[in-house]
């Protein structure tokens, strides 16, 4: 007995009121768009610039006792996180400590670096800190413009991908529903505050990558019904394709989650604002490829005789296997 998540031969309607999904994609994006001019991003040292102090000891690290010498120090935003390398002894252990700039200062003072150590003495006596590096406020905005760059380069790859393998309606399908789903979790992390880092932008290209491994799916199944269902309508071939591809969508998207909420929970606060970016990514993902990337293509239509040639399609390269 197979475990079901979808009825066979599904026939829902997708599309009966795609106007309503598309105005609340957009309120949406106007309402991240607005969070983001308004509030702005809640940058981490990555961004913001600060120092990182590199603490080794012969017993092992205790996170939270370290988080707690460090509170009545009142520095802000402090990263600790412990280091694990096969290399190590056994009595080797390492932890990164990272404290960002404090206000009307280009970089964490000796004077601060100083009591940053003092009080993890008083945790570990026998501490030792065998690197401190500073990131200064120039080299924190040049990776805010690299990290953009990057995310940006990556939908204009895929862009040119999808109008090569299909036709250039897909390709502004897929890269509108991308452009909603880095617009949506740039936004969520606006209205909430949560710390934006190096690491969030990396959950930003694989969302971008797992948004796109969807609407891929989809739109291949489309491609082959407009093959084998030349008179059918463009909105019944859209909402057959995605009927018959829904199981794998929601199978798929099911056990990211779990294995994202296992994460959430149990990988502590470290790595805590990558994975809320990848369980939303995940989210918005699944919806947009059906409700904004198929939506895009049922509007702009699609060329129905695949047996002509269209001067216009990026469908040159289409019988390469990718």
């Amino acid at each position: 007995m197979r475990l079901k998540l979808v009825r066979e031969n599904t026939s829902i309607d997708f599309f009966s009121k795609a106007r309503i999904w598309l105005g609340i994609s957009l309120v949406m994006m106007v309402v991240a768009l607005g969070s983001f001019l308004i509030q702005g991003l809640n940058y981490g040292i990555d961004f913001q610039g600060g120092t990182s102090i590199r603490t080794q000891s012969e017993v092992v690290v205790d996170v939270a006792a370290y988080r707690a010498a460090l509170v009545p120090l009142e520095l802000g935003d402090v990263s600790i996180t412990e280091v694990f390398d096969p290399n190590f002894a056994d009595d080797q252990n390492v932890a990164m400590v990272r404290i960002q700039a404090q206000a009307g200062e280009e970089s964490v003072t000796n004077e601060t670096i100083t009591a940053v150590q003092d009080a993890l003495r008083g945790v570990t006596p026998n501490i030792t800190f065998p690197s401190v590096e500073s990131v200064g406020p120039k080299v924190s905005g040049e990776l805010i413009k690299t990290a953009f760059i990057a995310v940006a380069l990556a939908v204009v790859a895929i862009l040119l991908y999808i109008w090569m393998r299909f036709e250039w309606q897909f390709a502004v399908g897929a890269v509108l529903a991308l452009a909603h789903d880095v617009a949506l979790t740039i936004g969520i992390f606006s209205e909430l505050q949560i710390k934006f880092d190096l690491a969030i932008i990396a959950a930003l290209l694989t969302i971008v990558g797992y948004s796109i491994n969807d609407t891929v799916i989809v739109f291949d199944r489309v491609r082959e019904n407009l093959r084998k269902y030349k008179k059918l309508p463009l909105k019944d071939v859209l909402n057959t394709s995605i009927n018959e591809t829904l199981s794998r969508t929601l199978m798929t998207s099911l056990t990211t989650m779990l294995a994202l909420l296992a994460l959430f929970i149990l990988g502590g606060d470290v790595i805590r604002g990558f994975v809320f970016a990848m369980m939303w990514g995940v989210l918005i993902g699944t919806y947009s490829s059906i409700f904004v990337a198929s939506t895009v293509l049922l509007v702009l239509g699609v060329k129905r005789d695949w047996s002509k040639p269209d001067n216009t399609a990026g469908t040159q390269f289409s019988n390469v296997d990718a």
